[in-house]
């Protein structure tokens, strides 16, 4: 995971989820998918799909898109959902893979500043409280 990640980085020079979607040709699209979808991937014909919930504050769109994202980089083939934090304890093994890729995307190119707590950091790298287990 890290190599891909260490891979996605260099060759895109950033680690803006949507920056890298967008030169990969992931589409993204912004929707409203309900009370409890915050996303998914999907391919179809050969194209290439992250929906986001258009409800979602701007660094919960981020983790989302890096979260699909990890899908598409991650487990080929295979269309999930991300589902909302009721979900997260009983995440399984794809879904806790793509919340851990979607951290250590967003804080590659980081770190905590001095005096600055893991929970700040997280913050300010789009990672929302509800995920900070995953660092």
């Amino acid at each position: 995971m890290d190599k891909t990640i260490q891979r996605l980085i260099r060759r895109h020079k950033t680690n803006c989820p949507f920056e890298i979607a967008d030169r990969m040709n992931i589409q993204i699209w912004h929707c409203d998918l309900g009370d409890s979808t915050l996303g998914m991937y999907y391919r179809k014909l050969r194209r290439r799909f992250i929906v986001i919930h258009s409800k979602l504050s701007e660094p919960w769109q981020k983790f989302i898109c890096a979260h699909e994202l990890a899908h598409d980089r991650l487990h080929p083939g295979i269309s999930r959902f991300f589902l909302d934090e009721r979900s997260f304890s009983n995440a399984g093994k794809y879904e806790r893979q793509a919340n851990q890729f979607a951290v250590k995307l967003l804080t590659a190119t980081s770190s905590p500043d001095p005096g600055e707590t893991i929970e700040q950091f997280l913050r300010r790298c789009s990672i929302p409280p509800e995920l900070h287990t995953f660092l």
